[in-house]
Order: structure tokens, then sequence, then C-alpha cells
């Protein structure tokens, strides 16, 4: 492999050391050398045309596979304004893909459809004859039509599987909305994709990806399935980015049943290529279906959701997995989500001391201002900033169920560093954008894009710097990802793995970040992703 020169550059290397050069040469897939002044001869060279260059982005809570199944093999439902738009988007993908053994659509949105309007018999007017499954956007709510119901075998006297729910009409018979564990418990009840259709996924997911300036992921819920594809991924050296994996953990686990299942899983994965290194909880669900946990009830009516494990299970799985030296990775959504899960890792810090684990809580929608300190100590707030806007067309119903008293505590960002807490930004693709300058944008704003029409910042206090943000995306990323000894900055001994951006991005009016065009990205050294001539 022939030395590459990339000059002409106004390279960010987020080495604190060396800040900042104006040519990078990469041997062997890593940076060999970079610096400023009259560049070194090599066998290929990349002219930068001045432009901003940066580490390659990593997004460290991404559905990494699911978000390239979508791409690969679902229809398209997130833009669906109504229940024609709906049907026909759903009826015209399942006539494109007659070989799939399920009908699938990811994406519709809370606020237009819900347990009120979303039924098999609605369904079936689009897919009367084979199994369909339709997603929402949060992927904790999910529609089958009649045929799934019946291949699944739901029927009246189906019980809930622990932590899901069956909605049920007023007869007691099965709408075909399910929500939080029922959904894959119902879906391992139908034909499956096989592994090729999923290695598709992979294929379309990492090449969207790249094409956004990511070159590392940490997909937080790997199966045996997603395991499976990444180690065929990594075995065909088709892999364009590093992946490292949070295994899925659930209530029906023990101690000893979690402990011994990751343990395998991480010695057939030891990375760098792909790595298991991370153990995930959903300890709640989410505010649009009423299954995010909180402190006091919800503020629109009656109701709240009870964790989905409980506080001495939490304590001792946390305990023994820590032990273990898996990091936590944990979903929480509620303020009684993110208290649970920060009581369990200070038992885990009190049983088996302090080491570099990268714990995590991800989401953190709703957190009491009384544990932002005590988060700051045992975990890395692992966030989503896109969320932290009022969206201009869809209703924001979480907001209603949180009610204004305990609003400011919404996606509090900047409560949670000014207490001490280390951070990292995340998509959670495909639930939204995986754009990382989209996300960008918004911690700066707490709006929606410019040409969406946004709405009044959402708490506008609570805003991140273009500084902060890059950085969650940079060093902080790569800590997260357990990849800081190699990526995360450019500097000698480093993976080659860079973007070149079409502006720069700490210097452009904040709402101009989004329309970022990444036009080059490198990945060990390799282009995986060029546009235009660069």
């Amino acid at each position: 492999m022939a030395d590459l020169l990339l000059r002409n550059a106004r390279i960010r290397t987020m080495d604190h050391g060396t800040p900042w050069a104006e040519w990078l040469l990469v041997r062997d897939g890593r940076v060999a050398a970079l610096g400023t002044g009259a560049p070194p001869d090599a066998g290929e060279v990349i002219d930068a045309g001045g432009r901003l260059v940066l580490p390659g982005f990593q997004d460290a809570h991404v559905h990494l596979l699911s978000g390239g199944l979508d791409i690969a093999t679902a229809a398209w439902l997130y833009d669906a304004a109504d229940e024609a738009q709906l049907l026909a988007a759903l009826s015209d993908h399942a006539a494109a893909k007659p070989d799939l053994p399920v009908v699938i659509g990811s994406g519709w949105q809370p606020g237009v459809f819900g347990d009120h309007n979303l039924t098999a018999a609605l369904l079936d007017r689009a897919v009367p004859d084979r199994p369909a499954v339709v997603y929402d956007s949060s992927f904790h709510n999910a529609c089958l039509n009649s045929r799934a119901l019946e291949l699944a075998g739901i029927g009246a006297d189906t019980p809930d599987p622990p932590n899901g729910h069956i909605l049920r009409d007023g007869q007691g018979r099965a709408t075909g909305m399910l929500h939080e564990e029922a959904i894959p418990w119902a879906v391992a009840r139908l034909p499956q994709l096989t592994d090729d259709h999923w290695y598709r996924g992979l294929l379309a997911g990492q090449a969207h990806a790249n094409a956004h300036g990511i070159t590392g992921v940490l997909d937080p819920r790997v199966t045996e399935q997603e395991a499976r594809i990444y180690a065929r991924g990594l075995a065909a050296d088709d892999l364009t980015l590093w992946v490292s994996g949070a295994a899925l953990v659930t209530e029906a686990d023990s101690p000893e049943t979690a402990v011994a299942r990751l343990s395998a899983m991480r010695a057939a994965h030891p990375g760098p290529g792909f790595h298991v290194h991370s153990a995930k909880f959903f300890m709640d669900g989410v505010f649009e279906n009423r299954t995010a946990a909180c402190l006091a009830g919800y503020a629109d009516r009656p109701g709240n959701a009870p964790c989905m494990f409980g506080a001495d299970e939490t304590r001792a799985l946390f305990t023994a997995l820590d032990a273990a030296r898996f990091a936590i990775h944990v979903h929480v959504i509620g303020d009684a989500a993110a208290r649970r899960a920060i009581e369990g890792l200070e038992a885990a810090l009190a049983a088996n001391a302090r080491w570099p684990a990268q714990h995590q809580l991800a989401h953190l929608q709703l957190v009491d201002p009384g544990d932002h300190a005590r988060l700051a100590r045992v975990a890395t707030a692992n966030i989503q900033p896109l969320w932290a806007r009022l969206d201009p067309a869809i209703p924001d119903i979480a907001l209603d169920m949180i009610g204004p008293a305990r609003q400011a505590d919404t996606y509090a960002f900047r409560k949670m560093l000014d207490a001490g807490a280390d951070w990292c930004l995340s998509s959670d693709w495909p639930v939204s954008t995986l754009n990382p300058f989209e996300i960008i944008e918004t911690a700066v704003t707490r709006q929606a894009r410019r040409g969406d029409g946004p709405k009044t910042p959402f708490l506008p206090d609570q805003r991140l710097t273009v500084e902060e943000a890059v950085m969650g995306y940079t060093t902080h990323a790569a800590r997260a990802c357990w990849r800081e000894g190699w990526t995360g900055q450019l500097r000698p001994g480093f993976s080659a793995d860079l973007i070149v951006l079409d502006r720069d991005v700490f210097s452009c009016p904040a709402d101009e970040i989004s329309d970022t065009r990444v036009l080059l990205t490198l990945f060990r050294g390799r282009v995986v992703h060029r546009e235009g001539t660069l």
C-alpha cells in the first residue's frame, strides 16, 4: 500500500499537544507524520484545497444493522402524515419486494399514529396475504397485521410477555399494536430474514455512515444475530468502520447467565475491528407509549411505569458484570430509570472499586437535578441532542406527560456537563438521522433546521458549544467506544481515520452547520467515501 499524503489542509487534530497541521502522511493505515510547511513525498497525494480536516467521527449509540436493514428491506414510513400515505408506502413496498418473507415498515410517527388508530385491520388493507410489521420512529412500538398476529400465535388469551404489552380492544382482542418487549417476542415467531438480508443491511448501513463522516460505531443492542453479521464483515475485510458492541441483557438473566454469555461473546469478538465489551440494559421504555419510568406520575393524566429491572436485580447484575470488567450501557428515559441505573452503578463501584469502565447512561431525557452530580461520578452521559428541540410538525406528546413543572429538567445537557459529567454525542439511528452535523447544529441551537420552520429554542440555556459537540464525536466518542488508544485524534501511530469537510463548522453560522457535506472519508487510510473530485 503506497504512502498517501493529504496536503493543503487545515487539519484540526483534536490532539492538544499538536492541535493544527497542514499536511498528514498515511502509511500502512496509520498516521505516519503530520506537520506544517513543506510536506514529504508520497505515492498518492490528495489536495484538500485548504478545507477543514477532522478525525473521523464516531457514533457511540447507533443501531447500524437495524438502520442498514431498513435501507435494504423496509418501507419508509417516517414521512407518512395520514393513513392513506402510510398504506400507500406499505403497499408499494410489498409489491416491490415479493421475495421478502415478512413485509417491514419503519418510522411511523407517534403523535400522528398510535394505539388509537393503527391496527391490524388497517394494515390488512395494504398487506392482506403476508405477515407485516411496522415500527414507529422510536422502535419501541410496532403494529402487526392479521397474518402476522396469526403466525405469532397472539390470541385473546395470550399473556403479555415480561416487560411487554399486547394492546387489546374492549372485547379483549389483540388490536395488532405491541409495546416494548412484546415486539421481539412476537417477531421471533414470524418468518425470518436471512443472514444475506442482514449482510446487505450491514453494507448499506456502513456506506450511509461513511458518507456522513462516521468511521466508528458502538452498536448498543447486540445479540448473536448482530454478532454473527459483524463477524462476517470483519472476516471478509468488508468493514469500513470500527464496531464496538453492547450485548443485550434481559430480565430473564441472572448474574451468572449474563456474565457467562457475555464473556463467551467477548472472547469470540475481542477486537479491534469488532469488539464486544459492554452489557446493554433497557431500564425503561419511552414516553410515547407511556413506559418511561418517572419519580412522579405523568402530568397529563394518571399513570406511570415501573423500571424494567428491580432495585436488587439491578445492583446484582451491574455488580457482577462490572466485576467481570464489562462496561454497563443503560437506556434511561425517565428520571426513575436514571436513578435506578445510577444506584446500580454506585453499588458496583462500592463493591469492585473504580476502573476505566466507561459506563454510560444513554438518552437521559428526564433527570432529577439532584442526580446530575451522582451521574458525573459513575457514568458518561451518552446524549442525542437532535431530540432537544421542538419539532416543527409533529406534536411532542412527551412534554405533556413530563409537565411544565419538570420541563426544565428535560434534555438538560448543560446542567449535566456543569456538574462534571463526561459526555459523548450519538444519534440512535434509525430512530433519528445519523447525520452528525444536523445533530451538532441542534446541540448548539436547540432548534430544528432553518429550512424546516424552527420554533422557539427549547431550553436554550442548555446549549452545547461547537467545540464540545465535536469532542463528543471524536475524542470523547473514542473513549466511550473503548478506542481512545488509537482513534479519535490525528497523531502519529493512530489509525488514519479522517474526514474532509466543505466548510469550517467552528466558524460558519450555527444554523448552517447542518448543511455541511463530507467530501472525503478515510478509514485506516483507505477512501471509503468521496464526493466530487477531491
